[in-house]
């Protein structure tokens, strides 16, 4: 499909730099047969069934920010996909100023070997030392906001909190699953007491899904690969909702490509433990879900192709206008949609 038809018109003052206070209090567009509702994150109990299961996605982000220097040359490094132990492949800014074997200094003893560039322009940083990279990246790194945000204001100490979602659990994103930003304890309380469930798998969210669609055809599009697990136990309760009647709603676009990944033709559910590069565009038929929580998402975006695909492409055009015309927050601080296909 061209790329030009998923593309809209965003007023800038619409991308939100600060998530809703509290995180419940965002609003929520309802999209299903009926039409269009407004309502807020909070009204989930009273929008879902009882008996529909919410997957979340479980994976922490890592401060994967790095600024250093090689020699004089300041470096920039976005970390995006782990390829080993103590090896990461980069996003890398002023690559220009870095060859293979240059060892770039990012600060606090914290050094790293950059080599074997990507036609992408990325590198593979291969951290010195004994100590875990994690700990390395506390002492160097800082959360790695959207570059939507982070043109407009810098990183502070909020965004260590507010960039991180209440199941969080293991590190290992660049990206938070941000659908997911919404909901706090007192929510998921009222969710059960809703008879409305809960599930967790973990997919760890790349740099890559900030990139843009760069191709003229979506055909031409190559998709990033993301390492993601689902358990035997996990997919075993996926199944079980659907077989007594209950819809598998996923909470967020990594949750909903990562339970596609691991569903057959049959709509069964299997475990799954490794990369995917899904890339789900209008005319693929949805196995394993049958709704989507998600944020708004950037025009001509892998993202807004995924959600035209569920709910079609007009349909989701007429809801991002209604959601632009009554000032909904986009992005990954801003409001919500409940996609009910």
């Amino acid at each position: 499909m061209n790329v030009d038809l998923f593309d809209f018109a965003l007023p800038p003052e619409r991308i939100a730099l600060r998530p809703a206070s509290p995180r419940d209090a965002a609003r929520m567009l309802v999209v299903d047969g009926a039409g269009l509702h407004d309502r807020s994150v909070g009204d989930l109990p009273a929008a879902l069934r009882a008996g529909d299961l919410l997957v979340f996605n479980d994976t922490r982000v890592i401060p994967a920010q790095l600024e250093g220097t090689r020699g004089a040359a300041k470096i920039g490094a976005t970390l995006h996909k782990r390829e080993g132990p103590r090896r990461w492949r980069a996003f890398v800014r002023n690559a220009k100023r870095l060859r293979d074997g240059d060892t770039i200094d990012f600060s606090n003893g914290v050094t790293a070997i950059a080599n074997d560039r990507g036609a992408d322009g990325s590198f593979a940083l291969n951290f010195a030392g004994d100590e875990p990279v994690e700990l390395l990246l506390e002492r160097a790194g800082r959360m790695p906001l959207p570059p939507y945000i982070a043109a407009k204001r810098p990183t502070d100490a909020r965004d260590a909190d507010d960039y991180q979602t209440m199941f969080a659990r293991e590190a290992g994103a660049v990206a938070a699953p941000t659908a997911a930003l919404h909901f706090t304890p007192e929510l998921m309380a009222a969710l059960a007491a809703s008879g409305i469930d809960h599930a967790t798998l973990t997919l760890h969210v790349g740099a890559g899904t900030f990139l843009p669609v760069k191709a003229d055809d979506t055909d031409d599009h190559a998709m990033h690969a993301e390492w993601g697990r689902i358990d035997a136990a996990t997919a075993d309760r996926l199944n079980a909702v659907r077989a007594r009647g209950g819809r598998v709603i996923a909470v967020g676009t990594t949750s909903l490509r990562l339970i596609e990944s691991a569903s057959g033709e049959d709509g069964i559910v299997r475990p799954f433990e490794g990369d995917t590069s899904i890339f789900i565009t209008p005319g693929y038929r949805f196995r394993g879900i049958d709704g989507l929580v998600t944020n708004f998402h950037l025009p001509r975006s892998t993202l807004f192709m995924l959600v035209s695909a569920l709910m079609g492409l007009e349909r989701m055009k007429a809801a991002y206008a209604h959601a632009i015309a009554h000032e909904y927050r986009f992005y990954s601080y801003g409001d919500a949609s409940l996609l009910l296909a």
